[in-house]
């Protein structure tokens, strides 16, 4: 819970109901006899003193008794908007079994019924039509505090496309797992949607819509909402955290190109997913035996995600002695088009960088010759990675994957799009495919797959393994920006942490349970990286441990006995 020195106090009390109606006060029926007492609490809770222990396994038993995760869900968001505290120590406690109902794949169809299950406001929506009142919303005092936020444009929601002012699910999911694994305050954190409209013709036709009804906005009018949301945060928050999450493909690279070196700022499709994707490679390493350098590597969706997986790979390549020309040569690239290669119609910025010459395929046989597949790249390149990030369900076929170990003793084979229903391929059936050759990473959760009587758990590589830190770090020091070699830092780290690298027949990433260490051990290293580049004027790098444990929040209840007279409400 905030404390007092952290924000300003209100001008009076809050009692009774109203204080109940707090989801960062409210205490329920943990209050003591005196508080209830003190705040006129009497009769609006039952007579029962209880402690957060046992709010904990109420709320599980709860939890438990529904029949489907979205309506875990509807009920988990609603104890968020309840009693903050009470949420958090209950996700914490139970962190493996409740992150896929709070986050991927149940976040998902959350987006897709948000208007459906909206009963409260949280976070802010930013419309259009409002573009001119940005500044004095973000004025009013309950904001003073705000070290991170999120904020999405609802364009490309996981793989489930637009989603409008559904999106702001996504914001909400990924702050409370700033919060449930970072540790980040939750008084310090604010979601937000950009609602320039949506293309969704669901969303338009429906009724129960929440959002702006439009047609979605583009070009200068886009631009101009988006400067204008950006220049106001920086003047009412000079060392926020700003991460910028499932916008589309024509906007991310270009949003965060724009605005990296003004604000604290990443866009975790692009960097976090890069991150993510290079620990876990760098840690199926210490299973394939073979260095990162060794690599050929296809990429299934040449979009941001794809681009910036194969930028941080490409660049620890290059650490590891390859010339930039060489490196980027070890990808190749597929979207919807095939083989990205120059000459190209189409292509963006970010993804010249990684075109293949066009006469690659000179000789190779493939199935089609106006379009090279990614069986076409399988059959005839040899990958020793495949990568997935297109959101086609399916895109790894058998045939596909029995192609690549014919050829590669250990493929890595990563189906990272999510949800589940947008993965190119399950790791059971990978598994199957490869007779237990492939070294497997999914995106979203999946159960351990079971081989000569043996399970295993898959490796969830997913986002909420690095962003925490990375932001926890950020904020803990109050970064100026966040760098490449910061996301670096990040992907090593996890990296070090791999359970692989002592028994080459473990788990290529720590377990799920292990996501508040593995944040703060990445935080400590990614604030380390910014003070050694100069990033952090206000630390230094002997204060890095102990300034990120400071920042560190933990869901216990505070007693108001210790609090001054007059509470502050932020």
């Amino acid at each position: 819970m905030i404390s007092a020195k952290q924000s300003s106090p209100l001008t009076s009390w809050m009692t009774g109901h109203d204080l109940l109606s707090d989801p960062l006060l409210n205490k329920g029926t943990a209050f003591t006899e005196a508080e209830r007492d003190r705040f006129g609490l009497h009769g609006y809770l039952p007579p029962h003193i209880g402690t957060l222990s046992e709010q904990v396994e109420r709320r599980l038993h709860a939890v438990r008794a529904f029949e489907t995760d979205i309506e875990r869900y509807a009920f988990l968001r609603e104890l968020q908007d309840t009693n903050e505290t009470l949420f958090f120590a209950l996700i914490a406690e139970h962190l493996e079994e409740l992150l896929p109902v709070i986050y991927t794949p149940t976040v998902g169809l959350g987006c897709q019924q948000f208007s459906k299950l909206f009963q409260r406001p949280r976070g802010l929506f930013l419309s259009i039509p409002h573009k001119n009142r940005i500044r004095k919303i973000l004025s009013h005092p309950r904001f003073d505090n705000i070290t991170t936020i999120v904020v999405t444009d609802g364009e490309r929601i996981l793989g489930l496309g637009d989603q409008g002012a559904g999106g702001m699910g996504i914001s909400i999911g990924k702050l409370a797992l700033y919060t449930a694994c970072g540790g980040i305050n939750p008084a310090t954190t604010l979601p937000i949607i950009l609602d320039v409209g949506t293309d969704n013709p669901e969303c338009l036709a429906d009724p129960l819509y929440i959002g702006w009804k439009h047609e979605r906005v583009r070009g200068p009018e886009y631009d101009e909402f988006v400067d204008e949301f950006v220049e106001a945060v920086i003047e009412r928050w000079p060392h926020v955290l700003l991460q910028w999450e499932d916008f589309a493909k024509a906007n991310a690279t270009r949003l965060l190109e724009r605005y990296r070196t003004r604000l604290c700022t990443f866009n975790d499709d692009v960097q976090g997913t890069a991150a993510v994707a290079t620990g876990t490679l760098l840690s199926a390493m210490n299973v394939t035996g073979r260095p990162l350098a060794e690599q050929r590597i296809a990429i299934f969706g040449a979009g941001s995600a794809g681009c910036g997986i194969a930028s941080l790979l490409c660049q620890e390549m290059m650490n590891e002695g390859l010339s930039p020309e060489d490196a980027a040569s070890k990808f190749y690239l597929i979207d919807r088009d095939g083989l990205l290669v120059e000459g190209m119609k189409e292509i963006a910025p970010f993804q010249e960088a990684f075109l293949q010459s066009p006469d690659i395929a000179a000789n190779w046989r493939v199935e089609h010759p106006d379009k090279i597949t990614l069986f076409d790249v399988v059959e005839n390149v040899r990958p020793t990675v495949l990568i997935g990030v297109s959101g086609q369900p399916g895109a790894f076929t058998r045939a596909i994957v029995e192609s690549m170990c014919r050829n590669v003793e250990r493929p890595v084979i990563f189906p990272l799009s999510n949800p589940t229903s947008r993965a190119e391929a399950t790791p059971q059936d990978i598994d199957v495919w490869s007779d237990g050759k492939a070294v497997v990473g999914a995106g979203s959760p999946y159960p351990a797959i079971e081989r000569n009587g043996v399970k295993r758990k898959v490796a969830q590589t997913n986002n909420s393994y690095v962003f925490p830190g990375i932001g926890l770090g950020a904020v803990a020091i109050e970064a100026t920006h966040v760098s490449d070699g910061m996301m670096m830092a990040a992907a090593k780290t996890l990296a070090t942490m791999s359970p692989s690298r002592s028994d080459p027949n473990g788990a290529i990433l720590p377990p799920v349970s292990a996501l508040r260490d593995v944040a703060r051990t990445i935080a400590i290293a990614v604030a380390t990286q910014a003070v050694k580049e100069g990033l952090a004027p206000h630390a230094s790098e002997g204060e890095v441990t102990a300034r990120v444990d400071a920042s560190m929040w933990k869901p216990l209840y505070s007693t108001f006995e210790e609090l001054p007279p007059i509470w502050p409400r932020n």
